[in-house]
């Protein structure tokens, strides 16, 4: 369970983990977002 202190204990490992989970996520959200966008309009292009 130290690691689980340090971390949030330790402004920089906090920071940096939280920043890039948040990039991370931001990257699947538009991945997914523009796939679906991307099925519908091949659909609408079909009919």
């Amino acid at each position: 369970m130290n690691l689980w202190q340090e971390f949030f204990n330790d402004p920089v490992i906090f920071f940096s983990f939280s920043g890039l989970a948040i990039v991370i996520g931001m990257c699947a959200f538009y991945a997914v977002f523009f796939y679906i966008k991307m099925i519908k309009s091949e659909k609408k292009r079909k009919q």
